[in-house]
């Protein structure tokens, strides 16, 4: 089995996804060391989406009709508050869902999933 560990940046998770694909083509058996590996990815995998997508969904609109962090606070209520949201320090409140779903066009579905704590990131690395 690979070395399993925490996903914390976008090309980890990009190898994750590729392994993860691997195993799935592998179909192996429930007990084996690569079905063990398998679950265990989908669950890390699972994990850095739920902490990231929200955040990247906004940063790739943002980089797709040039708006920087100054633009979105018509959306986000100050410079500071956008700098919090896409630092992961402060969570997306409803009306700032439905302000920047309106303006950027993104689903309120991909920006309502509320970020994992910090707290949650402590969790133990799997070796």
């Amino acid at each position: 089995m690979n070395r399993l560990k925490i996903i914390e940046t976008a090309s980890e998770h990009q190898q994750a996804l590729v392994r993860l694909m691997e195993l799935m083509d592998l179909d192996p058996d429930d007990g084996t060391p690569e079905a063990d590996e398998l679950a265990l990815l989908a669950l890390l995998i699972e994990h850095y989406e739920r902490v990231h997508y929200p955040i990247e969904a906004i940063r790739f609109r943002m980089d797709q009709i040039g708006l920087n962090r100054k633009d979105l606070a018509r959306y986000i209520g100050s410079v500071s508050k956008v700098s919090e949201v896409l630092d992961g320090k402060r969570p997306l409140s409803l009306s700032m869902i439905r302000k920047l779903s309106a303006g950027l066009g993104i689903s309120a579905d991909t920006l309502i999933r509320e970020p994992v704590h910090k707290a949650a990131d402590n969790v133990i690395k799997l070796a």
